[in-house]
């Protein structure tokens, strides 16, 4: 080692021992990820590869196979694009066009997505791949699909008016390219971004690796998305800016999200993309730590992974996690932006907080029989009271859970780590072991302990 090398400054060093001490003390007591495999040379854009014509994608690998040389990612409430193989080529056809699509139950609204869905269905393909995807426009305006984050030929970017003429109506264009990369990345309009991205035109674009060095056994992807639906609306409003009231994953708000169900001991990787007009969302995950491995540039070197129980996420980004499922149980993930856990009913309410209402209901109610003053002791237990809302809305917290009212929405779903599984079809609540469940504490305990409770004082 020259002296140069052995220079490193106390800064440096550091630095590099949080890191590495910070990856192998997440993984000690769990299952350990492995090294990194260095990468393969990918071909440049405007290589034989990435030109034009029949015979042009020789530098492209025999399309990848599901099984083989990938595990299928998994899709909470969404679908995936199917696909043939035409000379080598994986072939996809996407149309865009309007979509009735289903928030939570109780709340629908007329989007604009991709095959019938929204957001659109997943592509997933595999680094090495030539791939071949036609977009059909049965929109009543012009669009373009750019392709959020993949290296690729400027042409096939999907910028309208810039790298290529807008789609108008009715028409099919075709994108070409061969994928020379691996990650999470995503698909979306870029022609009058603010109304098609805002009435859902964006999704998931998976790239795998391939044999991948560190395969999972469970590999999810959600993406993120914020809406504008007043209750009562039959579209989402695609001019809002700032006051967004339906917060979703996969286009669903809880109660309307999918589990994630896993096996004890299974290796989990989560990908998360967001494609929000405005906001960036912190996802947490309660009960474990896991490792941030790859965001929308690829995979992050092993040295400088790090641990976390949130993830932020930007706009415009993807970030993907992966941890060991050591620990059963319904395990919440969710925004950590309070207002983002929470549907219609809960945007633009008076602050009851604190208020006293003495005789207020009774000197109503001769006037508006069903009047009930609500909200100060804040928005828990509203639901259950069977306070009403609007036609095509939903109330603004969660649903019924196992021990109690959930009082989550929006961006709100469950991890559910169970020791056997016989498929991976929603499990039901989790069983609690014996002695491993918060209970009311009893006279006995409480005296033992030397805890004196004290009264609520009431208002």
């Amino acid at each position: 080692m020259t002296e140069e090398k052995m220079k490193l400054s106390r800064r440096d060093l550091l630095a590099t021992g949080v890191a590495i001490a910070g990856s192998a003390a997440l993984l000690r007591p769990r299952a350990a990820i492995g090294e990194d495999v260095p990468g393969t040379e990918r071909p440049r854009a405007g290589s034989a590869a990435d030109t034009g014509g029949a015979h042009a994608h020789q530098g492209a690998l025999p399309p990848a196979e599901e099984g083989r040389d990938y595990r299928p990612v998994v899709v909470p409430n969404g679908k995936k694009l199917p696909w043939k193989v035409v000379d080598g080529v994986k072939v996809f056809h996407m149309v865009a066009e309007e979509v009735e699509h289903e928030f939570a139950p109780g709340l629908k609204a007329t989007c604009w997505g991709y095959n019938g869905s929204v957001h659109g269905p997943t592509i997933e393909v595999v680094e090495g791949d030539r791939v071949r995807i036609y977009v059909t426009n049965k929109l009543p305006a012009a669009t373009s699909v750019h392709w959020h984050g993949i290296l690729l030929p400027n042409g096939m970017d999907g910028v309208g008016g810039l790298t290529q003429r807008a789609i108008k109506p009715s028409e099919t264009f075709k994108y070409e390219f061969t994928i020379r990369q691996a990650g999470t990345c995503m698909y979306h309009s870029h022609h009058d971004e603010m109304t098609q991205i805002g009435l859902g035109m964006t999704g998931l674009f998976i790239i795998h690796r391939r044999n991948d060095p560190k395969p999972v056994d469970r590999d999810f992807a959600i993406m993120l998305h914020e809406w504008r639906i007043d209750p009562g609306s039959s579209r989402p409003n695609p001019n809002e800016m700032t006051e967004f009231n339906v917060l979703t994953m996969n286009a669903k708000a809880f109660p309307g999200t999918a589990p994630l169900v896993v096996k004890k001991g299974e290796r989990v990787r989560i990908r998360i993309g967001n494609l929000s007009p405005m906001d960036h969302h912190p996802i947490h995950l309660h009960g474990y730590q896991f490792l941030i491995t790859e965001t929308d540039g690829g995979r992050i070197p092993d040295s400088a992974q790090w641990p976390e129980t949130t993830v932020l996420v930007p706009v415009g980004s993807t970030r993907t996690v992966e941890f060991v499922a050591d620990e059963p149980g319904d395990w919440a993930m969710h925004c950590h932006m309070t207002h983002h856990v929470m549907n219609q009913m809960g945007h633009g309410i008076p602050n009851m907080i604190g208020v006293k209402p003495g005789s207020i209901d009774r000197q109503v109610q001769p006037l508006v029989p069903d009047y009930m003053t609500m909200g100060q002791t804040g928005m828990a237990g509203m639901e259950e009271m069977g306070m009403p809302v609007p036609e095509n809305s939903i109330p603004m917290v969660g649903g019924p859970g196992k021990h109690d009212y959930i009082t989550m929405g929006g961006m709100f779903t469950v991890l559910k780590v169970r020791d056997e599984l016989t498929s991976y079809d929603d499990p039901g609540w989790y069983e609690n072991p014996e002695g491993t469940l918060a209970l009311p504490a009893s006279a006995e305990e409480l005296k033992r302990d030397g805890i004196e409770p004290k009264k609520r004082v009431r208002g």
